[in-house]
C-alpha cells in the first residue's frame, strides 16, 4: 500500500512540474545596424556635429580665400583643390580619433560593449563610418572647390581651368583616408582624446622636419627614407603618378607606421577592461 501512494505522489510531482520549451537563440545584431549605430553617434553630439560641419565650413573659407587673394594666372580646379585639401587633411584625423576614443572617455564602451559583445565589430563599424566620411567629405569639398572655381574664373573674366582628373582626385582622397586611418590607428592604440591628438600632430607635424634635417645631413637614411618614413612616402599622392616602387615603398613604411600598431591596438582594445 504504501509503495503504491509513493508511485502515486511521484506521479503526481512529474505532473506539475514545468515544462521546459527550448528557446532558440536570439540572431546576432547586424553589421548594418552597428555601422548606422556608428554613424548616428558621429552627428548626435553638439562637438561631433559641428567638427563634420567644419569640413564643409573650411571648404567654403578656403574657397573663398584663393579667389579673393590668388593671381589669375592661378585660378586652377587644382589651386581650389589644394586649398580645400589642406584643411581635410586636419579635420578627417581628428574626427577617427574622436569617434574611437569617445567610447572610453565618454564612458559609452560599457554600454557599447555590452550590447554588442564582440568588440572587434564595434570597432570595425568605426572604421567604416570613418572612411565613409572621409571619402563622403572629400567629394563635398572638391565640389565646392569646382563652384569656387566656375565663380573665381568668371569674376576674374579668365578661362576656366579644369586641370585635375579622376586620378589626381583618387590619389587625394587615398592620401586622406590614409591620414585619417593614422588618427585611427592612435585612437584605437592609445584610447585617449587628448594623448591620441597631441601624438597625431608629432607625427604629422614634428616628425617629418626631424626627418628632412636627417636626410639633408646624412646620406643613409636620404636612401632608407621612403622604405621607414610613411609621411614622407604617403605626401607623393598628393603629386599623384605613382610608381611601381613608390607602392612597393607605401605597402613597407605604411606596415611600420600603421598595420602593426593597429594591430597592438586591437590585441588591447579586446582585452583591456573597459571603465
Amino acid at each position: 500500500m504504501t509503495t503504491l501512494t509513493l508511485e502515486h505522489e511521484h506521479e503526481h510531482e512529474r505532473e506539475q512540474a514545468p515544462v521546459r520549451v527550448e528557446r532558440a537563440a536570439p540572431a546576432p545584431i547586424p553589421m548594418s545596424r552597428i555601422v548606422a549605430v556608428e554613424a548616428r553617434k558621429s552627428f548626435d553630439t553638439r562637438s561631433g556635429f559641428w567638427l563634420l560641419a567644419s569640413i564643409a565650413i573650411t571648404a567654403v573659407i578656403a574657397t573663398a580665400a584663393v579667389i579673393l587673394w590668388a593671381p589669375d594666372d592661378e585660378l586652377t580646379y587644382a589651386s581650389f583643390g589644394a586649398a580645400v585639401g589642406f584643411p581635410m587633411a586636419v579635420i578627417l584625423p581628428m574626427i577617427a580619433i574622436l569617434s574611437v576614443t569617445s567610447e572610453w572617455s565618454q564612458r559609452s564602451g560599457l554600454t557599447s560593449f555590452t550590447l554588442v559583445p564582440h568588440r572587434g565589430r564595434v570597432v570595425t563599424a568605426k572604421a567604416v563610418v570613418a572612411v565613409g566620411i572621409a571619402v563622403a567629405s572629400m567629394v563635398l569639398a572638391f565640389a565646392i572647390g569646382a563652384v569656387g572655381n566656375l565663380v573665381g574664373t568668371t569674376i576674374a573674366g579668365t578661362d576656366v581651368v579644369w586641370d585635375m582628373g579622376l586620378d589626381d582626385f583618387l590619389y587625394i582622397v587615398g592620401a586622406n583616408v590614409l591620414g585619417l586611418l593614422m588618427g585611427f590607428m592612435l585612437g584605437v592604440l592609445i584610447r585617449n582624446s587628448a594623448g591620441a591628438i597631441v601624438a597625431y600632430f608629432v607625427y604629422s607635424l614634428v616628425l617629418p622636419s626631424l626627418s628632412e634635417v636627417l636626410a639633408a645631413s646624412q646620406s643613409w637614411w636620404g636612401d632608407l627614407r621612403p622604405w621607414v618614413d610613411f609621411n614622407y612616402t604617403q605626401s607623393f599622392l598628393f603629386e599623384g603618378g605613382f610608381t611601381g616602387e613608390q607602392w612597393a615603398n607605401l605597402a613597407v613604411s605604411g606596415g611600420l607606421w600603421l598595420v602593426v600598431p593597429l594591430t597592438i591596438g586591437l590585441w588591447a582594445v579586446l582585452r583591456s577592461e573597459v571603465k
